[in-house]
């Protein structure tokens, strides 16, 4: 099967809606970037770790800061590292290539394999910065003007990129994307990412807990809402701890493991016994 033939499908650890799994194989088919949007802990990330293990193939991780240009994920010029090796007399310090570091980019074009390659919150860096991979994106080759090489992608990378939505991205970025927007989990969909966890979890525990988490969750004054990850924690911190659920939203046994600041935990608390 060629590498424009394989199409994502659900791991046994992760759960996608018929939505986003339309949104990854269409991404691959057409060869385009998918930029993944949602609140945190909807499982943007994961869904890379997903692809690449549904694929077969490796996954590359370029996770990006405040400070991250595009061209750290390009290649690096070592000048330092040359001028230490010239003072000390090292052999070869006049081929310049020997000092150029791929980026996580360059990594990608550079793999004799197809890989999966993962921009992380690519709304972290400044505003110019999806911009700056316009070309490199869509013609997938950089030049490195120290060597005066080309690096074209010797593989055309299956490229996710995701975003907390912290900021805009520029609409001639967006033009060059698929776009999928991944919805906090209905009730239904949560059992099933929750039991792909714990098989064997108990069902009144695992609904009782799913009634208080979403009770949290439904909460305006809330700053942070709960996210999958911390329901998992938490009903796994509940198995552990052998706490009885008749009084869960009353008790709120192990609450921290869910809510993470104090004005919430306070809102939190004023309103179980209503």
């Amino acid at each position: 099967m060629s590498e424009q033939n394989k199409s994502f499908g659900s791991t046994a650890d992760y759960v996608v809606s018929q939505q986003l799994l339309a949104s990854v194989n269409v991404a691959i088919a057409l060869q385009k970037p998918l930029l993944v949007k949602g609140e945190p802990g909807t499982g943007k990330t994961m869904l890379a770790q997903a692809v690449a293990r549904s694929l077969g193939k490796k996954l590359i991780v370029w996770n990006i800061k405040s400070t991250t240009k595009a061209q750290d994920g390009l290649y690096m010029y070592d000048t330092i590292q040359r001028l230490y090796d010239g003072q000390f007399g090292v052999e070869g310090v006049d081929d310049i290539a020997h000092y150029i570091k791929l980026g996580k980019l360059g990594e990608a074009f550079d793999s004799e394999e197809q890989v999966v390659l993962l921009i992380d919150e690519i709304d972290k860096a400044d505003l110019e910065f999806p911009n700056d991979l316009l070309w490199e994106l869509d013609q997938m080759e950089f030049y490195i003007h120290e060597t005066r090489e080309t690096v074209r992608a010797k593989h055309r990378p299956v490229v996710i990129i995701t975003s907390n939505a912290e900021k805009e991205l520029p609409d001639a970025f967006l033009r060059r994307c698929i776009f999928h927007y991944i919805d906090f989990p209905d009730q239904e969909l949560m059992e099933e990412i929750v039991r792909t966890h714990y098989p064997n979890v108990e069902d009144k525990l695992l609904h009782d807990a799913m009634d208080v988490f979403y009770w949290i969750r439904s909460m305006k004054d809330i700053r942070k809402k709960p996210s999958t990850s911390e329901l998992i924690d938490w009903i796994n911190a509940l198995q552990i701890g052998g706490i009885p659920t008749d009084k869960l939203r009353e008790e709120l046994p192990f609450i921290g493991v869910v809510v993470k600041k104090d004005e919430d935990l306070a809102t939190v608390k004023s309103r179980k016994d209503m």
